[in-house]
């Protein structure tokens, strides 16, 4: 028997009391979930249950290092035994125990390669997938990938899902093949916590570019003087990163604090996580939400910032964005002061700012990087996650932006299906994009520099050093900080056994080619540069100026250094951190190398190309050859030959962007054009739309000629407009333009009148009245289908009348008219019968 009895001490937990009914919801349905706040049990008690129940071994899945090392040591301490005898643990190059644990807890990306390597898990009995209400990415995909393990290969294998919060039916059905999985809850945690409202005078906690605002941390640390005199016990402090950590540290340099993050060292965590008979301050950030119990702790001070990771897909960027979390993270950490006794937290916000919060923080699969992911669901062979169960799909954008990537380095090919490189890739244990460079890398650097270097991308270790990446390399190699150093030299250790072979460089041509320079004879400077313009050739960044501390990046974004960085004024960039925060127009530096133009055309060669660029600007054709590296250009040379064709395309292109206005329309195109509008509107085709959106969508046929020989703005004004029209005349009905649409008509006078056409309206015919005496019948055009418009007008060529029907203004419009004029006119005939008097354009004599 594993599960202690419950006179030990730390055994009898709450979690105890529903133990039997979580392990006979499992051997009945083979899944559950068990819902149990933080610091009842459910981490250290379960899997001994469990063991017990089912044999085999129990597998325990922690979503961060610190936790799968405290559960573990809280495991071997329940059963009285060291670490690694029946209880063991496993992590990215850590690990205890061999054969024969019966329960093992492992990070949920340990878990993940291992069911890649060997889905079934021989010996196995059970996985329970911790603090699943955390929705990590990779134990979305753990849960996703062993419920396609027991669906399609070991319906035996046990799966329980614990969680910390309530919000549990989408895990349930998820866990459910055929209705959802039974849900166990715990009762609430075992002492009342106190809630104390201490907002801050700022406003806002963070300033323009999402930092911490400085006054924050000093009210927090007065909050926890405040708790210290109110209250007894230690105290633990969350704040949204390390940053912050050493902030508060500072200013509690009197008292007894100690931080506790991701990045320590094990001793510095373990002395944090360790009883003490003195009182302490623990500063610390998310990672002690849940899964941690740090002993002794009575009151929590919570500054209500949190650090989540956010990505740019557009510029594959990404960023640590710090926000406020969520009401069920608040709960989590306020949880922390009651596990022991009676506790208090203090809150740096207010009960209205609380009652704004999100209910829950977002799942990192709808903001993360999902490149790493994108190839596991290759590698397991469901692309995309076409068959799996997956509590939320995954953002269209983000998968779009991975496959791209995987298909641009050959982790996969067309249609998502792994290759032979991606399976290669995929064993590294790393991003792809960091996979790619050490499998590339080895050829050009040497392998163990590329390891160094892959190592060192991967850990960000040593990032206190600046941006300067060479640097920090130097530093670790020195041993400058012991801990740094040793997680490195780990990290190089797991890298050179989990790669299965380097692979020479792909040439652009996609062949394999040698390095391109001897590894030995590259310094280490460039060889970091070489690795980390191979894991990130969108990063590759030229400076905007000779003593520059910004840079235009092959991806198209600017990022800047540092103006005091060490790499100000280096020409060339592999950037290998760069994050652009809210309101910045570049990006900002964090990690980066130098290189030179000619290594970065090497290992960015697929970015490298070639174009004659014929473009319209300003007025006039621009010809240039343009060589570039993705955003940068290279070289750009005046064209001396350029393609007619591209010409002609350029010129449309500026025609159709600034408008037909560009073209000089004489007096009689502009005819031309109406009479043509004029016949498309009354007759139809074959008559051709004459309209702007038709002529410059159809420039080829009318204008085509003429654009051959354009070169600049002053060309345009020179092309018979009238002349390119008349090419749009339909054949054989052209012939008959002057009949339809004539473009003067003969009145009674014998006058020639030009008519004027304005489109789908009808012709105006604007003619003196004393020249259409006699005319009974309004004249008509278009086949007789349109009756012209007639503006009469006064000897002074002003209209007195406009009529389409002669007859009637004969009789009832002309006598006014007549009335009206003729002592105004004299010398003007305005007989009493128009339509018997002989029409005239000349006035009387005078006498």
């Amino acid at each position: 028997m594993l599960l202690p009895d419950s006179s030990v001490p730390g055994a009898d937990l709450p979690v105890r009391a529903v133990l039997s009914a979580t392990v006979d919801a499992v051997r009945s349905r083979g899944a559950a979930v068990l819902v149990a706040p933080p610091g009842s049990g459910k981490t250290s008690l379960l899997p001994l249950a469990l063991a017990d129940a089912l044999g085999g071994t129990v597998v325990v899945a922690e979503p961060r290092r610190m936790a799968t090392r405290a559960a573990a040591a809280r495991l071997a301490d329940l059963v009285g035994e060291p670490l690694g005898q029946r209880i063991g643990h496993a992590m990215r190059g850590e690990r205890s125990g061999g054969t024969g644990l019966r329960v093992e807890v492992v990070t949920t990306g340990l878990l993940v390669r291992r069911l890649q390597q060997d889905p079934e898990l021989p010996g196995v009995s059970a996985i329970v997938i911790d603090e699943c209400h955390e929705r990590h990415l990779d134990a979305d995909l753990l849960l996703a990938l062993a419920l396609d393990v027991r669906t399609n290969l070991r319906d035996d294998l046990a799966i329980v899902a614990t969680s910390a919060t309530a919000d549990t039916v989408r895990l349930s059905r998820a866990l459910g093949a055929e209705e959802p999985a039974p849900v166990v809850t715990a009762s609430a945690a075992l002492f009342d916590v106190a809630v104390e409202w201490a907002p801050p005078p700022v406003t806002t906690p963070l300033l323009p570019g999402g930092r911490v605002d400085p006054r924050l941390l000093d009210h927090v640390a007065a909050v926890v003087r405040r708790a210290l005199a109110e209250n007894e016990g230690d105290v633990l402090v969350f704040v949204p990163g390390e940053a912050e950590i050493h902030g508060v540290t500072r200013r509690l340099a009197d008292q007894n604090v100690l931080p506790l993050f991701g990045r320590q060292s094990r001793a510095e965590q373990d002395r944090a996580l360790a009883p003490s008979a003195v009182r302490r301050i623990v500063v610390t950030t998310s990672v002690a939400e849940s899964s941690l119990t740090v002993p002794g702790v009575r009151v929590v001070v919570d500054s209500g910032l949190a650090r989540e990771p956010r990505t740019d897909q557009s510029r594959g960027l990404g960023a640590l964005v710090t926000c406020r979390v969520s009401r069920s993270s608040a709960e989590q950490r306020a949880g922390r002061a009651g596990r022991e006794a009676p506790g208090r937290v203090y809150r740096c916000w207010s009960a209205t700012d609380h009652a704004r919060l999100d209910d829950h923080p977002a799942p990192e699969i709808a903001i993360a990087d999902l490149a790493s992911f994108a190839l596991d669901l290759a590698a397991w062979g469901a692309p995309g996650g076409a068959g799996l169960t997956l509590l939320d799909p995954p953002p269209p954008a983000a998968m779009t932006a991975a496959g791209e990537l995987l298909r641009r380095i050959d982790a996969v090919d067309e249609e998502g299906r792994i290759t032979g490189r991606g399976r290669r890739m995929a064993a590294v244990g790393a991003h792809p994009r960091l996979a790619r460079a050490l499998l590339d890398g080895a050829a050009r650097v040497g392998a163990d520099r590329a390891r160094e270097v892959v190592a060192l991308l991967s850990d960000d270790s040593g990032r206190g050093s600046g941006d300067d990446l060479p640097a920090r390399w130097r530093a670790l190699r020195r041993g400058d900080d012991r801990a740094a150093t040793a997680r490195w030299r780990e990290e190089v250790r797991r890298l050179g056994r989990g790669t299965p072979g380097a692979s020479p460089p792909a040439s652009p041509a996609g062949g394999e080619a040698g390095p391109g320079r001897e590894e030995q004879r590259v310094p280490d400077d460039l060889a970091a540069g070489i690795v980390v313009g191979l894991a990130y050739p969108d990063r590759i960044a030229r400076a905007r100026g000779s003593d520059s501390a910004t840079y235009q990046m092959s991806g198209g974004t600017g990022a800047a250094l540092d103006p005091q960085s060490p790499l100000r004024a280096t020409p060339w960039l592999a950037i290998a951190v760069a994050d652009r925060a809210p309101g910045r127009v570049d990006a900002r530096i964090r990690a980066a190398a130098p290189i030179d133009e000619a290594t970065a055309r090497d290992v960015a060669a697929e970015l490298v190309s070639r174009a004659d660029q014929i473009r319209w600007a300003d007025g006039r054709i621009v010809t240039r050859r343009v060589e570039t590296l993705g955003a940068i250009v290279l070289s750009d040379a005046p064209l001396a030959q350029p393609d007619p064709l591209q010409v002609q395309a350029a010129v449309r292109d500026g025609i159709r962007r600034s408008g037909l206005s560009v073209l000089r329309w004489s007096e009689a195109a502009v005819a031309l054009r109406d009479r043509l509008a004029f016949c498309h509107a009354h007759l139809g085709a074959p008559w051709p739309a004459v309209d702007d959106d038709a002529l410059l969508a159809g420039l080829d046929d009318w204008l085509g000629t003429e654009l051959a020989s354009v070169r600049a703005a002053r060309d345009l004004s020179r092309i018979d407009v009238t002349s390119a029209l008349r090419r749009l005349l339909p054949w054989p009905e052209a012939v008959r333009l002057d009949e339809l649409a004539p473009e003067r008509l003969r009145v009674p006078s014998g006058s020639e009148v030009r008519l004027a056409y304005d489109g789908a309206g009808p012709p105006v015919l604007a003619v003196k009245l004393q020249e259409v005496f006699g005319w009974t019948v309004t004249p008509a055009v278009a086949d007789g289908r349109v009756p012209v418009v007639l503006h009469l007008l006064s000897p002074a060529q002003r209209p007195v009348a406009i009529t389409s029907d002669l007859a009637s203004f004969w009789k009832q419009g002309y006598p006014q008219v007549r009335a009206d004029m003729r002592a105004r006119y004299p010398r003007h005939p305005w007989p009493e019968d128009p339509l018997t008097a002989v029409p005239t354009r000349r006035a009387k004599p005078r006498r």
